[in-house]
């Protein structure tokens, strides 16, 4: 397989998808799995992974913010991708190293042009300067089949949503169709993965899309009950943020 991230023997894998779509619970679940078996992993979150992300990432979701502009939306997320590129994502796949991402450029396309309705040319010139050369060799799309109304529910039990969780419910509903519609066009990349079946189900279906990036053979070695555990995490858990690898 063409693994097209360009710097290393590492592997990096992106999990997009809607508010509420479940991949904290996921990545946190995957990554745990990928070290029992000996792997080193790095998760990471966009905007965010580094020092300068995290602050980005504290400016562009702040909900007092609501003055901001969608163009300096764009920008704010592509400058914290271009740091954690080139601070964490670069030396860990040379180092051969897993790494998990939640959201990556994929995102940008959905939010900033579907939802935003900003240029796609420039949107994908943005996303190619702050990326470096570097992609995702596989992209889980996590797809809840809920309502909008219900998926961010789910993503804003926590407390205040933040500015992009109040964007209402018919960006959100375009973001999605946005998402679905990515996926269509790169089928070999993006795995489409419903996360409305029960956790276990909806984890080993994601094994079985990784699986031949790992060399799995999920049949033989990943009975159902390998993955009763992610039934027990809390959901609403924050997944570990590695700044550096």
């Amino acid at each position: 397989m063409d693994q097209t991230q360009g710097t290393g023997p590492g592997i990096f894998i992106t999990f997009e998808g809607g508010d509420g779509a479940g991949k904290t619970t996921h990545i946190n679940f995957l990554a745990g799995c990928l070290r029992d078996l000996g792997y080193e992993v790095v998760c990471l979150r966009e905007p965010g992974g580094t020092v300068i992300g995290e602050s980005l990432r504290q400016v562009v979701l702040d909900a007092d913010n609501s003055m901001m502009c969608d163009e300096a939306e764009l920008l704010i997320y592509e400058a914290a991708r271009a740091q954690v590129v080139k601070e964490v994502i670069i030396p860990a796949l040379a180092q051969g190293k897993v790494i998990l991402c939640d959201r990556f450029y994929d995102s940008t396309v959905a939010y900033q042009h579907y939802g935003r309705g900003l240029p796609l040319a420039f949107v994908r010139q943005a996303n190619a300067f702050a990326c470096q050369g570097v992609h995702p060799c596989r992209t889980i799309l996590l797809s809840t089949g809920s309502s909008v109304e219900e998926s961010l529910t789910r993503a804003t039990h926590h407390g205040q949503a933040d500015r992009l969780e109040q964007a209402g419910a018919t960006f959100h509903g375009n973001v999605n169709e946005a998402f679905l519609a990515i996926a269509a066009e790169n089928p070999e990349r993006i795995r489409v993965v419903s996360s409305s079946t029960p956790k276990d189900v909806t984890a080993r279906q994601i094994f079985s899309e990784l699986a031949d990036v790992f060399g799995w053979d999920v049949d033989e070695q990943f009975p159902l009950s390998f993955f009763e555990p992610i039934l027990q995490m809390d959901t609403s858990a924050k997944a570990v943020i590695e700044q550096g690898a």
